[in-house]
């Protein structure tokens, strides 16, 4: 797919992924600096810009940043010197850089600058919460869009650009697993080469968030949103859709948004229904008047959007001002929790027309039912996740369960294992049982020192090589300064293994790649070793000196993942 992303003949149609389509609109528009965090959903953007940026030919710049907020800054600076800039994330990225993202709405960007946010509903590659970053316009009075297929996510993109261009401020587009992973026919455009340097020119005014300038800022943002919301007015990415040829009643009709739409429609063409319907491309800010429009004539309107009412909310404080007797269902009929599916709206939509739909043909629970049969005969065993055959994770639980069943006075009941995102989350499995707790990146160290502070307990807590670089290391240093005794184990696998094997600063594809023990040193720590996993009795020793000690203490497991190494 790498060759169709970089076709330049335009007019041509290939098929790419969502996240391919992005990073071919970003392409389109000449894009100079690109910087992200590796994440699942959005892990092929960062791929490929990479294998992009090895190419002599590509003028653009690109960086794996140490993590989201730092990818978002670097693209900030990237913006204040006019450069096009593109950052991509995932939905908990979007978290870490919340801190850079609200004051950078209220600054504006100079150059024009696109917020890539993926969501993972039903957390097929997330573990820590399933989230819906639509929330985040109402906090950061940010504009957002939402593609629903790769088509739209390569002409978003495009579309935020010129938004950003035009009224100088971010725009997020905001995907979903469905989105970002599905394939589909894209029209090509020509791709415009970026320039490689912008120019920084000082104007404080702009960019400084001190009081009261900032208050001025707040308020200079609410009316730029105003004048965005006039332009969603009239973007045709808002728009009205009649289909089928069997009216059910004018009366009812349908609001959608991103991938929800795809079901609605595959719906609606199975059944061959004809109800009204609006496809909402903005989600924020909304399209106030095309919504009044639409609704002020119904009685009953179904609101199908993935996960928090936020649509829903939306329409019935409109509704209000236009059309009081107007029912609006939205979560009544379906799901809060985990992505919808066809079948899933088919049954909103027979329950919200009173129409008997044979839902039982319908194709996709057709297909389930026809081949039931075949799983029932192959009797395929149930298997739990675990880590690869070879993973050197592996010899790190095995010194561990050695020292904790034979001669360190301790037992595995007595201690406490803190876990987090990466490959080591599966330390939770039955198979290893050695996860106390999980939360999210870079804070396994931090709940650590929180437990052995409130508790005095023993804790044994481990954290991977990308996750120390990305948030650890300020977690390191606190447990330092205020004296708690974990045994934090580094384990330094060389890659970020879990989202694709993308580098990180410690890698050692890099000549200048930075060594974790001299950070563990410099943070203060004075019990620390390096120690490769295979020497298991020096690994067993360490561990069992290492957890009598009363200050922290830090073992960095160094053994490259199978998977590189092959």
């Amino acid at each position: 797919m790498f060759e169709n992303i970089l076709q330049n003949k335009t007019e041509k149609k290939v098929i790419l992924l969502g996240n391919e389509a992005i990073i071919r609109g970003a392409l389109e528009v000449g894009v100079d600096f690109v910087s992200t965090y590796p994440g699942t959903p959005a892990s092929e953007i960062g791929d490929i810009f990479f294998k992009l940026s090895q190419s002599k030919d590509y003028k653009g710049y690109f960086e794996f940043s140490t993590n989201e907020k730092v990818a978002l800054e670097a693209g900030i600076g990237a913006s204040f010197s006019g450069l096009k800039t593109l950052v991509a994330m995932k939905n908990f990225g979007a978290n870490v850089a919340l801190d850079a993202l609200i004051p950078f709405v209220y600054t504006g960007s100079k150059g024009p600058t696109v917020i890539l946010v993926a969501d993972d509903p039903s957390c097929h590659s997330s573990a820590q919460s399933e989230e819906n970053s639509r929330g985040l316009a109402y906090l950061a009075h940010i504009p957002i869009l939402e593609p629903s297929d790769p088509q739209e996510c390569k002409d978003f993109v495009k579309l935020a650009f010129q938004i950003s261009e035009k009224f100088k401020i971010p725009v997020i587009i905001r995907t979903t697993t469905r989105v970002a992973h599905q394939r589909a026919l894209v029209k090509l455009e020509k791709i415009k080469i970026g320039r490689a340097a912008g120019f920084f020119k000082k104007d404080p005014k702009k960019f400084v968030t001190l009081p009261p300038r900032v208050l001025e800022m707040k308020k200079e943002l609410l009316e730029k949103i105003e004048k965005i919301r006039e332009f969603s007015e009239k973007s045709e990415i808002n728009r009205r859709i009649n289909r089928g040829r069997v009216s059910i009643s004018s009366k009812v009709g349908i609001i959608t948004s991103g991938v929800s739409y795809l079901y609605v429609m595959e719906v609606l063409k199975e059944f061959n229904l004809k109800l009204p319907l609006l496809k909402l491309g903005f989600f924020y800010p909304l399209s106030e008047k095309k919504i009044q429009n639409f609704i002020k004539n119904l009685k009953k309107v179904l609101i199908a959007e993935e996960l928090e009412p936020y649509l829903e909310k939306e329409v019935e404080r409109l509704a209000k001002e236009v059309n009081c007797k107007l029912e609006i269902i939205g979560k009544k009929l379906l799901p809060e929790v985990g992505e919808l599916r066809p079948e899933i709206v088919a049954s909103a939509i027979a329950k919200f027309t009173n129409d008997k739909l044979k839902i039982e043909n319908f194709a996709l629970q057709n297909f389930c039912k026809t081949k039931t049969w075949e799983s029932d005969k192959l009797k395929i065993p149930r298997r739990s996740p675990r880590l690869c055959p070879g993973c050197p994770y592996w010899l790190v639980i095995s010194a561990i369960k050695k020292v904790l069943r034979h001669g360190s006075g301790q037992a595995v009941k007595d201690v406490i294992f803190g876990g987090e995102i990466g490959c080591y989350m599966l330390f939770g499995t039955l198979a290893v049982n050695m996860q106390d707790y999980l939360s999210c990146m870079g804070s396994s160290v931090g709940i650590a020192h929180g437990i052995q502070k409130a508790t005095g307990q023993k804790l044994i807590t481990f954290v991977g090589d990308s996750s120390f670089f990305h948030s650890g290391i300020p977690a390191l240093i606190n447990t330092v300064f205020n004296k708690s005794n974990p045994l934090i184990i580094i384990l330094e696998n060389q890659t970020t293994a879990m989202t694709g094997h993308q580098p990180h600063p410690g890698a050692p594809v890099f000549p200048n790649g930075i060594k974790i023990e001299n950070i563990v040193q410099a943070c203060g720590v004075k019990h620390f070793k390096v120690i490769d996993p295979i020497n298991q009795k020096e690994f067993v020793d360490t561990v069992k000196s290492f957890l009598e000690k009363p200050e922290v203490s830090v073992i960095i497991s160094r053994r490259p993942c199978i998977q590189i190494k092959k």
